[in-house]
């Protein structure tokens, strides 16, 4: 049997030493001609991973996660002070009718929902107040405040801003045929719709709910890069993230004051340096008229009560001059009082026979008021005596 193995194999090489290099080459020849199989199973693999993998967004158009990442969650405040809960804006962040204003104190707000649309970015969440816990200006300001929120329970704010629409840029054909061709005539091609004409065939098949607030304020663009700029844009317009220079800018006077006391962290100065103090004068200056300033429904539903501290000139004609927020309470209610400061008179201090502006610190009194009656409703009685009350949570009982 071995034997037999041995002329067999010897058979096998005698053959090959004739066939030479021919052989070497069929064979050569057969394994190349099963590589190109392989190569096109390659391609074939790659193309379902493609097919699989989810579509990138286009480059520069601006995503709802992006948007969420932006505004879900975050401390942010209502440029404008608008005090509606259905708030529409243009594609450039300016408001689209009327809505009443206020206190930016009454305009903090905390976006839970996002939706982007062609047309819209749709935005909800609650509004809340903002309660100061009785600091100074020179005071830490880490803790000095509460966020509470006044939107009732199963309502919401809705705000939604208009976006600019990517449309595809219009073709325009050159006339006459190529250099050195006769022109052969051609049947006309159907024309192309213009970027109006897009606007307005996509507005009208797209859902009523997602249209834009104000269609003929709608531009085009064929940048998706330059639409969603616009959208940033339009929100930085509408959101401050925090409060910034603008928001404080905005301001009115006796705010701004007082931020800038907190910045520099020092007591308020009169821009004035004549203004004396009444510890310089003969004859101190004094509130001539009792007052007690106007709450607000925010306010007695929360249960916002107290005092707080207010910075006045008196000027040497018995009327206040510039107006400074000392120890703030929030909710509205500084506004409320800076009003009331203004409408009340003053005996004008004396120095010298003459009557001169002094700075004149005033604690003004916010209670809480009974529903029912609409009276002032008492503390409850207690054995301890009597302190101060100043601004907290809940100063007083809610009614």
């Amino acid at each position: 049997m071995q034997m037999d193995l041995v002329r067999c194999r010897s058979g096998f090489l005698r053959v090959l030493s004739r066939l030479g290099c021919c052989a070497a080459l069929g064979l050569a020849f057969l394994a190349h001609g099963q590589q190109p199989a392989a190569a096109e199973q390659a391609p074939a693999a790659s193309a379902a991973v493609a097919e699989k993998a989810p579509a990138a967004p286009e480059a520069g158009r601006v995503t709802e996660a992006e948007l969420k990442q932006l505004l879900v969650g975050k401390a942010l405040y209502l440029r404008g002070n608008y005090l509606d809960n259905t708030l529409s804006f243009d594609e450039h962040g300016r408001l689209i009718g009327h809505a009443a204003q206020g206190s930016y104190t009454l305009c903090a707000i905390e976006i839970d929902k996002v939706r982007l649309t062609r047309h819209k970015v749709v935005l909800e969440g609650a509004r809340y107040g903002l309660h100061f816990l009785g600091q100074l200006a020179v005071e830490d300001q880490s803790s000095s405040l509460d966020r509470v929120k006044i939107t009732p329970k199963k309502k919401v704010v809705k705000i939604t801003i208009d976006r600019e629409m990517v449309v595809k840029a219009t073709k325009v054909k050159v006339a006459g045929g190529k250099k050195g061709k006769k022109a052969v005539a051609e049947a006309p091609a159907p024309a192309e719709p213009s970027e109006a004409e897009q606007l307005k065939a996509s507005i009208a098949a797209t859902p009523e709910a997602e249209r834009p607030a104000d269609p003929n304020s709608i531009t085009t663009t064929t940048s998706p890069a330059h639409a969603s700029r616009m959208l940033r844009d339009a929100i930085d317009s509408v959101f401050a993230q925090g409060l910034d220079e603008r928001m404080i800018a905005a301001m009115p006077d006796f705010w701004k004051l007082y931020y800038h006391a907190v910045a520099d962290k020092a007591y308020y100065r009169p821009k004035d340096t004549a203004v004396l103090r009444q510890s310089a004068v003969d004859q101190k200056a004094a509130l001539l008229t009792k007052f007690e300033p106007e709450s607000n429904e925010f306010a007695q539903a929360k249960g916002v009560a107290g005092m707080a501290l207010y910075h006045t000139v008196v000027d040497a004609d018995g009327k206040a001059g510039e107006i400074a927020v000392g120890r703030p309470i929030g909710f509205g209610l500084d506004e409320n009082a800076v009003a009331a400061i203004r409408k009340a008179s003053f005996q004008p201090a004396v120095k010298d026979g003459k009557p001169v502006p002094v700075l004149l610190d005033l604690v003004v009194q916010f209670r809480i008021f009974n529903k029912r009656t609409g009276v002032v409703s008492p503390p409850e009685a207690s054995d301890k005596p009597a302190e101060p009350v100043l601004p907290g949570p809940y100063s007083l009982p809610p009614p």
